[in-house]
């Protein structure tokens, strides 16, 4: 397959600093921000300046790489030491996305595998943090491609015109390294075959369906349909969805799977209807320590986000809310699972220890 590219850019690595585009003001303003200390990339991280949990590891990994410029020239043990320390701290700054501590922890193994001090650890962590963000592209290409053949064969089933595709939240370049994971599927299904009609969901409350996906969608030239999430249910009664594709924020070892809040209901849904409903995600997505979504931490958001569309109140004051920010489908609602090592489905368990027997991610 041809090799497929985005037109959108959401982190540049530059003269020892990070530019990253500001999310919260898309799609009205594209504006970088310039992050110089770890502490911004923990506030940028946290107020969801960058979001996606692919681009949160990324990230987290120029923290890093910002951390060691900042401390480059102290004495090596004590540089070493608060490293260590920063990486910790950035590990806390949001609790669903495994892809956030999974990259710490690389940039931590290799500063803690320094004996000498004959090292430079700035040049170390800013090597390991590119490669961070170049292996995300590869593992989005490879992604991509297998997607693709999916909806290719679902399309050669269905004697429509057009394939349809339901996708939630934003997957795509604003969300990973490269050209996205459920959004780079669709990307990439696209450019071999233009016969496919997209759906967005909204994705409420931060709207990063209407906000983002469909920007990224402009941008690439693609024409996409913006649905309310409410939408969707009837959408799939009426036949009008042939595939259901989302990403994922951290995917237990039986295949149980995080991500935007709204996403189990869409699987359910497709589930009731006969449609495939797929997840895309690398396998640094994959948390192998825990035995089903029960144990993936959720995070709850701030009541603004539910009470407020674009600094306006829509509701009335002192009412209680909850706002969730992940749910988690059960591997039994998921159809198969799309990572850069092929499709898994079936035994979930055995197929994701299968896969990781065979992969090593360093």
């Amino acid at each position: 397959m041809q090799q497929i590219t985005s037109k959108v850019n959401p982190i540049i690595w530059k003269e020892d600093k990070l530019l990253v585009l500001d999310q919260r003001l898309l799609p009205y303003e594209k504006k970088y921000l310039e992050l110089k200390t770890y502490k911004e990339v923990i506030h940028a991280i946290k107020d969801m300046v960058v979001r996606g949990a692919p681009l949160i590891g990324i990230t987290a990994a120029y923290g890093m790489a910002l951390a060691a410029v900042v401390g480059n020239g102290r004495d090596h043990s004590l540089q070493q030491e608060s490293l260590i320390a920063t990486g910790e701290e950035i590990k806390q700054s949001r609790p669903t996305a495994i892809n956030l501590k999974w990259a710490v922890d690389l940039v931590l193994n290799d500063i803690s595998a320094v004996t000498g001090h004959d090292h430079d650890l700035r040049d170390i962590v800013i090597k390991r943090a590119k490669w961070i963000h170049e292996d995300d592209a590869m593992r989005c290409q490879r992604m991509g491609e297998y997607g693709a053949k999916i909806i290719k064969q679902i399309a050669s089933a269905h004697p429509h015109t057009f394939t349809s595709v339901l996708t939630i939240c934003n997957t795509g370049a604003l969300a990973t390294g490269g050209i996205g994971t459920a959004f780079g599927v669709i990307l990439t299904a696209y450019r071999n075959n233009p016969n496919i009609k997209i759906y967005a969901a909204e994705t409420r409350p931060r709207q990063q369906g209407a906000r983002l996906t469909t920007f990224e969608f402009v941008e690439n030239d693609i024409e996409c349909t913006l649905v309310p999430d409410t939408a969707c249910g009837h959408l799939m009664q009426k036949g009008e969805i042939d595939f259901v594709i989302t990403g994922a924020d951290r995917i237990a070892s039986n295949g149980d799977s995080a991500n935007k809040i709204g996403t189990y209901q869409l699987a359910v849904l497709a589930k009731e209807n006969n449609i495939p409903f797929y997840v895309a995600a690398p396998l640094s997505t994959f948390d192998l320590s825990i035995k089903c979504g029960d144990e993936i931490p959720i995070e709850e958001r701030e009541e603004e986000e539910v009470t407020h569309i674009n600094g306006k109140q829509i509701c009335a004051n002192g009412v209680k809310v909850r706002n969730p920010a992940f749910d988690v489908t059960p591997h039994k609602y998921i159809t198969g699972i799309i990572t850069e090592a092929g499709v898994l489905s079936g035994n979930y368990v055995e197929a994701i220890k299968n896969t990781f027997n065979q992969i090593v991610l360093v």
